[in-house]
Protein backbone atom coordinates (compact mmCIF):
# COMPACT_ATOMS: atom_id res chain seq x y z
CA UNK A 1 0.00 0.00 0.00
CA UNK A 2 1.13 3.62 -0.93
CA UNK A 3 2.10 5.69 1.83
CA UNK A 4 1.66 9.63 1.91
CA UNK A 5 4.22 12.06 3.39
CA UNK A 6 0.77 14.02 4.39
CA UNK A 7 -2.38 13.27 5.24
CA UNK A 8 -5.48 14.74 6.83
CA UNK A 9 -7.75 14.27 9.64
CA UNK A 10 -9.35 11.65 7.31
CA UNK A 11 -6.38 9.98 5.74
CA UNK A 12 -6.80 12.01 2.71
CA UNK A 13 -3.12 12.85 0.78
CA UNK A 14 -2.55 15.94 -0.75
CA UNK A 15 -1.54 15.10 -4.21
CA UNK A 16 -3.18 17.74 -6.32
CA UNK A 17 -2.99 21.91 -6.33
CA UNK A 18 -5.42 24.17 -8.38
CA UNK A 19 -3.72 27.49 -8.07
CA UNK A 20 -5.97 30.79 -9.63
CA UNK A 21 -3.32 33.19 -11.36
CA UNK A 22 -5.87 36.07 -11.09
CA UNK A 23 -9.59 36.46 -10.58
CA UNK A 24 -10.04 38.13 -13.62
CA UNK A 25 -12.45 37.08 -16.18
CA UNK A 26 -13.84 37.86 -19.91
CA UNK A 27 -17.00 35.99 -19.39
CA UNK A 28 -19.71 36.27 -17.18
CA UNK A 29 -21.50 33.58 -16.45
CA UNK A 30 -23.98 32.66 -14.11
CA UNK A 31 -22.81 29.94 -12.22
CA UNK A 32 -19.73 31.41 -11.62
CA UNK A 33 -19.95 35.76 -12.12
CA UNK A 34 -23.36 36.61 -12.99
CA UNK A 35 -22.98 40.19 -14.73
CA UNK A 36 -26.07 41.81 -12.15
CA UNK A 37 -23.13 41.19 -9.61
CA UNK A 38 -19.87 41.25 -11.48
CA UNK A 39 -20.80 44.48 -13.49
CA UNK A 40 -18.59 46.44 -15.54
CA UNK A 41 -17.64 48.51 -12.51
CA UNK A 42 -16.35 45.20 -10.86
CA UNK A 43 -13.38 45.74 -8.80
CA UNK A 44 -10.63 43.33 -9.18
CA UNK A 45 -7.55 42.85 -7.63
CA UNK A 46 -4.64 45.38 -8.15
CA UNK A 47 -1.47 44.00 -9.62
CA UNK A 48 0.61 43.99 -6.18
CA UNK A 49 -2.15 41.58 -4.53
CA UNK A 50 -1.90 39.01 -6.94
CA UNK A 51 0.86 36.27 -6.21
CA UNK A 52 4.45 37.10 -8.02
CA UNK A 53 5.54 34.20 -10.34
CA UNK A 54 8.91 34.35 -8.26
CA UNK A 55 6.26 33.78 -4.66
CA UNK A 56 3.74 30.98 -6.47
CA UNK A 57 7.06 29.24 -7.94
CA UNK A 58 8.13 28.79 -4.33
CA UNK A 59 4.89 27.96 -2.58
CA UNK A 60 5.05 25.06 -5.17
CA UNK A 61 8.24 23.88 -4.51
CA UNK A 62 7.04 23.46 -0.85
CA UNK A 63 3.47 21.88 -1.91
CA UNK A 64 5.82 19.30 -3.88
CA UNK A 65 7.50 17.91 -0.78
CA UNK A 66 4.61 17.25 0.69
CA UNK A 67 3.32 14.73 -2.68
CA UNK A 68 1.61 17.20 -4.47
CA UNK A 69 2.79 15.75 -8.08
CA UNK A 70 -0.38 17.74 -9.96
CA UNK A 71 -0.94 21.05 -10.67
CA UNK A 72 -3.55 22.60 -12.51
CA UNK A 73 -3.71 26.51 -13.33
CA UNK A 74 -7.08 28.34 -13.47
CA UNK A 75 -8.73 31.93 -12.85
CA UNK A 76 -10.74 33.90 -13.35
CA UNK A 77 -9.96 33.76 -16.88
CA UNK A 78 -5.91 32.66 -16.69
CA UNK A 79 -4.94 33.56 -19.77
CA UNK A 80 -5.62 37.09 -18.82
CA UNK A 81 -2.50 36.76 -16.68
CA UNK A 82 0.85 38.69 -18.39
CA UNK A 83 3.62 36.13 -19.11
CA UNK A 84 1.60 32.93 -18.16
CA UNK A 85 3.89 30.71 -20.31
CA UNK A 86 7.26 31.89 -18.21
CA UNK A 87 5.06 30.17 -14.72
CA UNK A 88 4.67 27.62 -17.18
CA UNK A 89 8.10 26.38 -17.96
CA UNK A 90 8.95 27.41 -14.39
CA UNK A 91 7.08 24.65 -12.86
CA UNK A 92 7.48 22.00 -15.04
CA UNK A 93 11.43 22.02 -13.73
CA UNK A 94 10.18 20.49 -10.22
CA UNK A 95 10.76 16.82 -10.27
CA UNK A 96 7.79 16.13 -8.16
CA UNK A 97 5.52 17.79 -10.62
CA UNK A 98 4.22 14.82 -13.02
CA UNK A 99 1.01 16.72 -14.59
CA UNK A 100 0.29 20.29 -15.39
CA UNK A 101 -2.47 21.80 -16.57
CA UNK A 102 -4.81 24.71 -17.37
CA UNK A 103 -8.50 25.37 -16.98
CA UNK A 104 -9.52 28.06 -19.35
CA UNK A 105 -12.77 29.55 -21.30
CA UNK A 106 -10.83 29.04 -24.96
CA UNK A 107 -11.12 32.71 -26.08
CA UNK A 108 -7.30 33.77 -26.34
CA UNK A 109 -5.73 30.30 -27.14
CA UNK A 110 -5.30 31.67 -30.45
CA UNK A 111 -2.53 34.26 -29.30
CA UNK A 112 -1.60 32.16 -26.48
CA UNK A 113 -2.10 28.51 -27.07
CA UNK A 114 1.75 28.02 -29.25
CA UNK A 115 3.91 29.73 -26.45
CA UNK A 116 1.61 28.01 -23.89
CA UNK A 117 2.87 24.64 -25.88
CA UNK A 118 6.47 25.36 -26.27
CA UNK A 119 6.72 26.60 -22.35
CA UNK A 120 5.68 22.64 -21.96
CA UNK A 121 2.29 22.64 -20.97
CA UNK A 122 -0.15 19.85 -22.44
CA UNK A 123 -3.25 19.25 -21.10
CA UNK A 124 -6.46 22.05 -21.31
CA UNK A 125 -9.42 21.66 -19.62
CA UNK A 126 -12.01 24.58 -21.90
CA UNK A 127 -15.30 25.45 -20.39
CA UNK A 128 -17.96 24.99 -23.08
CA UNK A 129 -21.71 25.01 -21.49
CA UNK A 130 -23.83 24.71 -25.12
CA UNK A 131 -23.20 23.85 -29.01
CA UNK A 132 -25.90 26.24 -29.88
CA UNK A 133 -24.74 29.88 -30.21
CA UNK A 134 -27.69 31.93 -28.97
CA UNK A 135 -27.66 30.42 -25.92
CA UNK A 136 -23.99 30.02 -25.29
CA UNK A 137 -23.97 33.78 -25.94
CA UNK A 138 -26.80 33.92 -22.85
CA UNK A 139 -24.56 31.54 -20.84
CA UNK A 140 -21.50 33.36 -20.93
CA UNK A 141 -22.76 36.53 -20.33
CA UNK A 142 -20.50 38.32 -23.08
CA UNK A 143 -22.39 37.11 -26.38
CA UNK A 144 -19.16 35.34 -27.61
CA UNK A 145 -20.38 32.90 -30.29
CA UNK A 146 -19.38 29.09 -29.95
CA UNK A 147 -17.52 29.27 -33.83
CA UNK A 148 -15.31 31.52 -32.28
CA UNK A 149 -14.23 28.70 -29.04
CA UNK A 150 -14.65 25.65 -31.93
CA UNK A 151 -11.75 27.58 -33.68
CA UNK A 152 -9.70 27.63 -30.56
CA UNK A 153 -10.46 24.47 -29.74
CA UNK A 154 -9.20 22.83 -33.10
CA UNK A 155 -6.44 25.20 -32.81
CA UNK A 156 -4.73 23.85 -29.89
CA UNK A 157 -5.85 20.27 -30.56
CA UNK A 158 -3.74 20.67 -33.92
CA UNK A 159 -0.65 22.25 -32.00
CA UNK A 160 -1.21 19.16 -29.97
CA UNK A 161 -3.11 19.55 -26.93
CA UNK A 162 -4.52 16.83 -24.71
CA UNK A 163 -8.32 18.55 -24.54
CA UNK A 164 -11.40 18.15 -22.06
CA UNK A 165 -14.11 20.34 -22.59
CA UNK A 166 -16.17 21.01 -19.13
CA UNK A 167 -19.88 21.60 -19.59
CA UNK A 168 -21.53 22.76 -16.63
CA UNK A 169 -25.36 21.51 -16.96
CA UNK A 170 -28.42 23.28 -15.18
CA UNK A 171 -31.66 22.06 -15.74
CA UNK A 172 -34.28 23.94 -18.00
CA UNK A 173 -30.98 26.04 -19.00
CA UNK A 174 -28.57 23.79 -21.10
CA UNK A 175 -29.75 20.22 -20.88
CA UNK A 176 -30.81 20.33 -24.15
CA UNK A 177 -27.53 20.59 -25.15
CA UNK A 178 -26.65 17.42 -23.83
CA UNK A 179 -26.66 15.21 -26.53
CA UNK A 180 -25.67 17.28 -29.43
CA UNK A 181 -22.41 18.32 -26.93
CA UNK A 182 -21.69 14.59 -27.13
CA UNK A 183 -22.34 13.62 -30.73
CA UNK A 184 -20.14 16.84 -31.60
CA UNK A 185 -17.21 15.94 -29.09
CA UNK A 186 -17.72 12.19 -30.01
CA UNK A 187 -16.82 12.89 -33.54
CA UNK A 188 -13.87 15.45 -32.58
CA UNK A 189 -12.23 12.43 -30.41
CA UNK A 190 -12.42 14.85 -27.17
CA UNK A 191 -13.49 14.01 -23.89
CA UNK A 192 -15.95 15.55 -22.79
CA UNK A 193 -17.24 16.10 -19.12
CA UNK A 194 -20.25 16.56 -17.40
CA UNK A 195 -20.41 18.97 -14.36
CA UNK A 196 -23.52 18.70 -12.32
CA UNK A 197 -24.28 22.41 -10.85
CA UNK A 198 -22.97 23.50 -7.31
CA UNK A 199 -23.49 25.48 -5.12
CA UNK A 200 -20.05 27.04 -5.18
CA UNK A 201 -19.75 30.69 -3.85
CA UNK A 202 -22.97 32.36 -2.84
CA UNK A 203 -23.83 34.59 -6.08
CA UNK A 204 -24.89 31.82 -8.55
CA UNK A 205 -28.59 31.45 -7.08
CA UNK A 206 -28.26 27.47 -6.87
CA UNK A 207 -30.40 25.49 -5.61
CA UNK A 208 -31.04 21.49 -5.59
CA UNK A 209 -33.86 21.69 -8.26
CA UNK A 210 -31.65 22.99 -10.48
CA UNK A 211 -29.18 20.30 -10.79
CA UNK A 212 -29.07 17.46 -13.50
CA UNK A 213 -27.66 14.36 -11.94
CA UNK A 214 -24.71 11.96 -13.28
CA UNK A 215 -27.84 9.57 -13.45
CA UNK A 216 -30.01 11.87 -15.12
CA UNK A 217 -27.72 12.61 -18.14
CA UNK A 218 -26.42 8.96 -18.13
CA UNK A 219 -29.66 7.80 -18.83
CA UNK A 220 -30.50 10.45 -21.91
CA UNK A 221 -27.05 9.44 -23.55
CA UNK A 222 -27.66 5.43 -23.28
CA UNK A 223 -30.78 6.55 -25.51
CA UNK A 224 -27.96 7.77 -27.85
CA UNK A 225 -25.02 6.10 -27.11
CA UNK A 226 -23.56 3.00 -25.89
CA UNK A 227 -21.24 3.40 -22.90
CA UNK A 228 -18.91 1.32 -20.97
CA UNK A 229 -17.57 2.74 -17.28
CA UNK A 230 -13.76 2.66 -17.30
CA UNK A 231 -12.01 1.89 -13.52
CA UNK A 232 -10.18 4.61 -11.84
CA UNK A 233 -6.89 5.15 -12.87
CA UNK A 234 -5.81 6.31 -9.71
CA UNK A 235 -6.84 7.54 -6.33
CA UNK A 236 -8.71 10.61 -6.14
CA UNK A 237 -9.85 10.60 -9.21
CA UNK A 238 -12.46 13.43 -9.99
CA UNK A 239 -14.53 11.98 -12.63
CA UNK A 240 -16.12 9.18 -13.62
CA UNK A 241 -15.53 7.94 -17.21
CA UNK A 242 -17.19 6.02 -19.79
CA UNK A 243 -15.89 4.94 -23.08
CA UNK A 244 -18.38 4.80 -26.29
CA UNK A 245 -18.46 1.47 -27.27
CA UNK A 246 -16.42 0.71 -30.22
CA UNK A 247 -14.16 3.66 -29.86
CA UNK A 248 -11.45 5.42 -27.96
CA UNK A 249 -13.80 8.56 -27.50
CA UNK A 250 -14.68 9.03 -23.49
CA UNK A 251 -17.35 11.02 -21.75
CA UNK A 252 -16.91 11.90 -18.28
CA UNK A 253 -18.88 13.35 -14.90
CA UNK A 254 -18.21 15.18 -12.20
CA UNK A 255 -20.83 14.38 -9.73
CA UNK A 256 -20.29 16.96 -6.93
CA UNK A 257 -24.14 16.88 -5.86
CA UNK A 258 -25.28 13.76 -6.10
CA UNK A 259 -22.60 11.50 -5.85
CA UNK A 260 -19.90 13.29 -4.11
CA UNK A 261 -16.36 12.46 -3.60
CA UNK A 262 -15.13 14.05 -0.11
CA UNK A 263 -14.02 10.55 0.94
CA UNK A 264 -11.09 10.59 -1.75
CA UNK A 265 -10.44 14.24 -2.36
CA UNK A 266 -6.67 15.07 -2.58
CA UNK A 267 -6.96 18.72 -3.73
CA UNK A 268 -6.25 22.01 -2.25
CA UNK A 269 -6.53 25.48 -3.31
CA UNK A 270 -4.12 28.44 -3.71
CA UNK A 271 -6.11 31.26 -4.76
CA UNK A 272 -4.69 34.17 -6.60
CA UNK A 273 -4.02 36.43 -3.41
CA UNK A 274 -2.00 33.48 -2.10
CA UNK A 275 -4.86 31.87 -0.01
CA UNK A 276 -4.43 28.03 0.67
CA UNK A 277 -7.74 26.71 1.15
CA UNK A 278 -9.01 22.68 1.83
CA UNK A 279 -11.89 23.10 0.03
CA UNK A 280 -13.92 24.40 -2.95
CA UNK A 281 -16.40 25.18 -0.47
CA UNK A 282 -14.70 26.56 2.40
CA UNK A 283 -15.19 29.86 4.16
CA UNK A 284 -11.65 30.83 4.94
CA UNK A 285 -8.48 29.84 4.62
CA UNK A 286 -4.69 30.21 5.66
CA UNK A 287 -2.79 33.40 4.16
CA UNK A 288 0.51 32.04 2.68
CA UNK A 289 1.06 35.94 1.24
CA UNK A 290 1.18 37.43 4.39
CA UNK A 291 3.60 35.29 5.11
CA UNK A 292 5.67 35.09 2.16
CA UNK A 293 5.74 39.14 2.41
CA UNK A 294 6.78 39.19 5.89
CA UNK A 295 9.61 37.45 5.43
CA UNK A 296 8.70 33.58 6.67
CA UNK A 297 11.44 31.16 5.74
CA UNK A 298 10.94 27.37 3.81
CA UNK A 299 10.50 25.85 7.28
CA UNK A 300 8.02 27.98 8.87
CA UNK A 301 5.61 28.09 5.72
CA UNK A 302 6.08 24.30 5.40
CA UNK A 303 4.82 24.23 8.88
CA UNK A 304 2.01 26.40 8.43
CA UNK A 305 1.04 24.28 5.06
CA UNK A 306 1.32 21.39 7.12
CA UNK A 307 -0.77 21.98 10.27
CA UNK A 308 -3.15 23.51 8.12
CA UNK A 309 -3.65 20.18 5.80
CA UNK A 310 -3.32 17.79 8.95
CA UNK A 311 -6.17 19.20 10.89
CA UNK A 312 -8.51 19.20 7.22
CA UNK A 313 -11.81 17.65 7.99
CA UNK A 314 -13.54 18.98 5.00
CA UNK A 315 -16.34 17.00 3.47
CA UNK A 316 -18.76 19.76 2.55
CA UNK A 317 -20.28 18.17 -0.14
CA UNK A 318 -21.49 14.93 1.96
CA UNK A 319 -23.12 17.31 4.72
CA UNK A 320 -24.75 19.53 1.52
CA UNK A 321 -28.48 20.24 2.69
CA UNK A 322 -30.38 23.13 0.76
CA UNK A 323 -29.97 24.94 3.88
CA UNK A 324 -26.23 24.59 4.28
CA UNK A 325 -26.13 25.68 0.50
CA UNK A 326 -28.08 29.38 1.28
CA UNK A 327 -27.03 30.19 4.93
CA UNK A 328 -22.95 28.76 4.67
CA UNK A 329 -20.59 31.25 3.10
CA UNK A 330 -18.07 30.66 0.36
CA UNK A 331 -15.66 31.86 -1.61
CA UNK A 332 -16.38 32.56 -4.97
CA UNK A 333 -15.20 30.54 -7.33
CA UNK A 334 -13.44 32.97 -9.78
CA UNK A 335 -11.39 33.96 -6.42
CA UNK A 336 -10.73 30.69 -5.25
CA UNK A 337 -10.25 29.00 -8.80
CA UNK A 338 -12.97 26.89 -10.44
Amino acid sequence: MQSYLLTDQYRRPIQDLRISVTDRCNFRCSYCMPKEIFGTDCAFMPKDELLSFEEIMRLVSLFASQGVSKIRLTGGEPLLRNDLPVLVAAIKQIPEIKDLGLTTNGTLLGKQAQSLYDAGLRRLNISLDALDPKLFGQMNGRGIPTDHIFKQIHYAQQIGFKIKINMVVQKNVNDAEIIPMAQYFKNCGITLRFIEFMDVGNDNSWSFQKVVTKQNILQKLQQSFQLEPIEPTRFGEVAKYYRYAESDAQVGFITSVSESFCSSCTRGRLSSDGTFYNCLFASQGLDLRDLLRHGADDHTLLQAIVQTWAQRKDRYSDERTAQTAISRPKISMSYIGG
